[in-house]
């Protein structure tokens, strides 16, 4: 970081734009800054589950993954900078196999839900498609990292699977969609 804040107020961003880490500025509507203020999101809902019970393993899980969305972060904050290394969305999926392997086949769509860990889990699962998905348009105009999409892929999964888990893990199961309960 080559300086630190000591200000929190700058007033640079009075008129609509906002700092790049280069030290360029761009307009806080732009995909660039929607793609980063997604995955702050994301981080910030991490933390959101980290203030709950959680086992061990899955406390350090879900820390690093906050470590390396602040990078990710960090890559969007800087255009051309490239943080996450090809190993992070590898490591994503060796929890993803770990944690479904405790799991039965899912058979039926699931709702989100169960306990607050569980359910809290698979929000940070939507918010996390979301900045996929916003990750994804600002590709289309600019470089992104093929890590960096890919971690939030393969984040998105493991969000998915860690819900089902943290279900079971607290003596639940799925919350199974049933077609037209209301009808």
């Amino acid at each position: 970081m080559g300086h630190r804040l000591s200000r929190i107020y700058t007033r640079t961003g009075d008129a609509g734009t906002t700092g790049l880490g280069d030290g360029s500025r761009t307009s806080k509507n732009s995909a660039r800054v929607a793609a980063m203020g997604d995955v702050d999101e994301l981080n910030s809902l991490i933390g959101v589950i980290l203030c709950e019970e959680l086992p061990d393993d899955i406390r350090e899980l879900f820390t690093g993954i906050q470590h390396d969305l602040f990078d990710l972060g960090g890559e969007m904050s800087i255009p051309g900078a490239v943080l996450l290394k090809a190993t992070q969305p590898v490591r994503l999926e060796a929890a993803i196999d770990r944690y479904n392997a405790d799991l039965g086949p899912l058979k039926e769509f699931i709702l989100p839900g169960g306990n607050r860990s569980a359910a809290l889990t698979h929000l940070a699962r939507t918010v996390c498609r979301r900045a996929e998905r916003v990750t994804v348009a600002l590709a289309a105009e600019e470089a992104v990292s093929d890590a960096g999409r890919q971690y939030l892929n393969r984040l998105s999964d493991l969000l998915f699977v860690l819900g089902r888990w943290l279900n079971k893990a607290a003596g639940g199961g799925d919350v199974l969609w049933q077609k037209g309960k209301n009808a």
